[in-house]
């Protein structure tokens, strides 16, 4: 009898070993990404916590603590699905899936209740009006799960820590309704417009809303007296403290809970949303080159932050219909393009992406403003930009304008003296420019990036009267080109962790491939093509110069003349994407053949100077190479997504070989870059 026990608690014990340990599809990511629709709105679950969401708290892309903790009760016993909090056990996390747009989990709840979280961070392409709302929704399903009903009661709340990267500030709050719907509003006492602490937002409001019913619950207070209201009751006590204070005092937290009543076998939702309202969101020196406010984009479209807040909330049919076609859409184009380890790959890259944009400006002027998040906070970085373009131009080449409108407008102004483009704007969110021409130099990589993307954006728009617009700043930069690419100075390119170099073969490529793309858009605006024929000769020069043909196989020379070195390719991607049929076949065909000799376990190195990779550039080189180059970069990253020991929001700089992070190198987190993985997809419509 006694060893009949012995093998039933050990079957007992394998049984629930097997039962937390939770599925994922298409893989486990790094991190997943939960409330990520701007720079500010950008919450993650870490890879630290394995992926398992009850027991965790949610943290902001810098790796800081967002208090958000999710409760369930049933049959009036508590159980934690979301949140680090101490107190009721954790509900078993049975799977998780991303798409495109959504972070689905799966739970079981003490084998009675079938619960499914989804956060979804809806991007709009196309919809200048949803795409303003920096606003995230969350929807939490139950069901029976053993035929039986039960009794359930859902709970959610969130921290002052979303308002201030600095706890030690007072934030004040409210509550109230619209309609039928229900929120708090919290914020800042001390509102500090255009500045941040710790990459968080010093000014704006926060609301946490849902809709109010006859089962709806709330609160306002500490912590723990709320979390331990909803364990010992189940219910709220719609009341509020009114002593506003730190958000590290005595933590306030804004909750709601919904009885459900009696589940079945039949889901019942409630839907929560989340997120920020800002008035004013960049201070921008655009054409008059003096700094002036820009106002958030939502603003045009919504008569106040209360209705903004109720918009989104009620279009939540809508957004889920959209997000579904979005996300069929970019699972379906990957895998018609490389197969399903591509889509493993886009579906990540989406909501990151775009979580790095700040609309704003009007429906007559809108402006894109983009964060370079994690490296240097730089606003409109040009070479972030360039690597992030091609979601941008499969998705809704619209978009590209939105983004490049604010270079040209501050460089236009004659606030920038440089003859070369300007690197950045400045730091988020003052896109200040560099007056004194003071900017990271780049020169020869920016020049290339700008006449590059501008002559992308017009051959999918037709917009040609923008080339014209800017015809004689692109010009300008070419004639820069001119002096400059064939042999490029010592100089920084984008990869400026590395440092600068002279000679370097890939950055003079692009810069003559910048050359060829500006004697198109002479000829499309019908000015004199003083840049073909240049072009032409420079890359005549450059294969004799750059090409080590005596190795075995040849392949391309990180610098002229250092025979023993190489490195990605990546800016002959242009070549393609502009359908210039300039630089030889035989060039990308001599690259596909070398890079698999060098490959190493999680991707081929940047260059011979480290064994770090960049993955937006293997997923350039990938969407130009040969069918089999191209799944090898492919199966390596999608396969190092779903095995790496980096524990953050994608990076897109690793070791190739251990798969973690650069060993003294930057830790690059959240970037915008991984637009990138989009290159084979931007070349075709699939």
């Amino acid at each position: 009898m006694r060893l009949l026990k012995m093998v039933a608690a050990l079957a007992a014990m394998s049984a629930s070993l097997i039962a937390a340990s939770p599925t994922f599809k298409p893989t486990r990511p790094p991190a997943v990404p939960l409330a990520v629709r701007s720079p500010y709105l950008n919450a993650w679950l870490q890879g630290d916590s394995g992926d398992v969401l009850p027991g965790a708290w949610p943290r902001h892309w810098t790796g800081g603590i967002l208090g958000w903790q999710g409760l369930v009760a049933v049959d009036g016993v508590t159980y934690n699905w979301m949140g680090g909090a101490p107190g009721p056990a954790p509900v078993n996390q049975v799977s998780l899936e991303y798409t495109a747009t959504r972070s689905i989990f799966t739970f079981d709840v003490a084998g009675k209740v079938t619960m499914t979280v989804t956060f979804l961070s809806p991007v709009y392409p196309d919809d200048l009006a949803r795409q303003s709302q920096q606003f995230s929704y969350v929807s939490v399903k139950t069901r029976s799960s053993d035929g039986q009903p039960h009794a359930v009661q859902v709970y959610m709340d969130v921290s002052g820590e979303w308002a201030s990267g600095d706890t030690s500030q007072i934030i004040q709050w409210d509550t109230g309704s619209t309609g039928d719907i229900a929120y708090h509003k919290f914020f800042r006492q001390n509102q500090q417009q255009f500045q941040e602490s710790q990459e968080i937002a010093s000014w704006g409001n926060w609301y946490l809303a849902t809709r109010s019913n006859s089962g709806m619950t709330w609160q306002i207070g500490q912590d723990t007296t709320l979390r331990g209201q909803f364990a010992n009751n189940r219910v709220l006590t719609d009341s509020m403290e009114s002593n506003f204070r730190p958000v590290n005092q005595q933590w306030p937290v804004f909750a709601f809970s919904h009885d459900l009543g009696n589940v079945t076998g039949d889901d019942v939702e409630r839907v929560f949303t989340l997120g920020l309202v800002q008035d004013q969101v960049i201070n921008f020196a655009g054409q008059s080159g003096n700094l002036a406010p820009v106002p958030g984009l939502w603003s045009s479209y919504y008569q106040d932050e209360v209705s903004a807040v109720a918009a989104f909330y009620n279009d939540y049919d809508h957004a889920s219909e959209v997000s579904s076609a979005l996300d069929q859409r970019i699972q379906s184009d990957s895998e018609k393009a490389a197969g399903q380890n591509y889509a493993t790959i886009t579906t990540l890259a989406v909501r990151q992406t775009f979580g790095a944009l700040q609309y704003a400006g009007t429906p007559s002027k809108p402006y894109i403003f983009l964060k370079e998040i994690s490296s240097n906070s730089d606003i409109q970085t040009v070479d972030v930009i360039f690597p992030a373009y091609p979601i941008f131009l499969y998705l809704n080449a619209s978009i590209a304008r939105y983004i490049l409108d604010p270079l040209f407008e501050n460089q236009e102004s004659g606030a920038y003296p440089n003859a070369y483009a300007e690197h950045d704007l400045g730091t988020f969110p003052v896109a200040k420019g560099y007056p004194q021409g003071n900017d990271e130099a780049m020169p020869l990589e920016e020049c290339g990036n700008m006449i590059i993307m501008t002559l992308a954006y017009a051959q999918r728009t037709g917009d040609t009267a923008y080339l014209s617009a800017h015809y004689a700043k692109l010009s300008q930069w070419a004639q820069f080109l001119v002096e400059e690419s064939l042999i490029p100075a010592s100089q920084l390119s984008t990869d400026d962790f590395a440092g600068t170099l002279a000679n370097q073969t890939n950055l003079a490529i692009k810069g003559i491939i910048g050359l060829k793309a500006m004697s198109h858009i002479a000829q499309l605006t019908n000015n004199d093509d003083q840049f073909g024929a240049i072009a032409d000769n420079y890359l005549k020069g450059w294969k004799q110069l750059g090409i080590n043909s005596q190795a075995n196989p040849p392949h391309t020379t990180l610098s002229y003349g250092n025979d023993d070195s190489h490195g990605l390719l990546y800016n002959i991607y242009a070549d393609k994407l502009l359908n210039l049929n300039f630089v030889d076949q035989s060039i990308f065909d001599m690259q596909s053949n070398f890079y698999p000799t060098v490959a190493n376990q999680y991707g081929v190195p940047l260059d011979t100077r480290h064994t770090w990779t960049k993955s937006d550039w293997e997923m350039f080189v990938a969407a130009v190479a040969s069918e089999p180059t191209r799944n090898m970069f492919i199966s390596k990253l999608a396969n190092w997504i779903g095995t790496t020991s980096t524990n953050r929001a994608m990076t897109d700089l690793y070791d190739s070989v251990t798969g973690g992070y650069p060993d003294g190198g930057p830790v690059f987190v959240a970037r915008p870059v991984m637009g990138g993985t989009f290159a084979l997809l931007a070349l075709s419509p699939y």
